[in-house]
């Protein structure tokens, strides 16, 4: 590895953290939340398939069940195992959409600078993408899991996309599938990737 290389490993990681913290620092508060009168009942705190945690009837259950016109067993499957692990405190449940929410701000940044070679501009967007407005209600409520877990596959997705576009590995075709399917089980939005993944082929893999 040249030390051009190690430098910017050393920059990148240096990025990731200081992304970490700004998530955490604006959207760490919400530990201290509770359940909000509106779907919260239905998805976690009234609903007692969730409540009695990760059993095969509940997984059975969240394979088959249709909410408001909408199949996400994954969602469902994310609640079951933080009550069986961690319990159903809202707050508990609010900061793991924290994380997932910070995971996918690195990946997103990760991808860019991997195929833009501009870490500056890179953690720019991925600061934006982090601190939009937009996802604070994602973040913020507890029923809106089904949102900040889709987007972390999405952003798994793209750059297992484009580590196969860079190798043309067959490991990494399937795993970035995969990820896909486990997108499109936490929220049906996912069927629109296929076509940003056809974007990218031309801008940034120039495929």
């Amino acid at each position: 590895m040249t030390r051009e290389n190690l430098k910017r490993g050393y920059v990148n990681k240096i990025l990731i953290l200081i992304l970490v913290a700004i998530v955490f620092a604006v959207y760490g508060q919400v530990v201290t939340h509770d359940f909000i009168f509106y779907d919260d009942q239905v998805y976690v705190k009234d609903n007692p398939r969730v409540l009695t945690g990760f059993t095969l009837d509940n997984i059975i259950w969240a394979f088959s069940s249709i909410h408001d016109h909408n199949w996400f067993p994954l969602t469902w499957i994310s609640y079951m195992l933080h009550i069986q692990f961690f319990g159903s405190a809202p707050g508990a449940i609010l900061l793991e959409n924290v994380a997932l929410h910070a995971i996918s701000t690195i990946l997103l940044f990760m991808f860019l600078e991997r195929n833009t070679g501009s870490a500056w501009r890179s953690v720019t967007v991925a600061a934006l993408f982090a601190l939009h407005p937009l996802h604070v209600e994602s973040v913020a409520w507890v029923s809106e899991r089904k949102d900040v877990l889709s987007t972390f596959f999405w952003m798994l997705t793209l750059n297992l996309h484009a580590r196969y576009a860079e190798q043309r590995s067959r490991r990494y075709y399937l795993l970035s599938l995969g990820a896909f399917f486990l997108g499109l089980m936490a929220k049906p939005m996912l069927v629109t990737l296929p076509l940003v993944m056809l974007l990218m082929d031309y801008w940034p893999l120039h495929r």
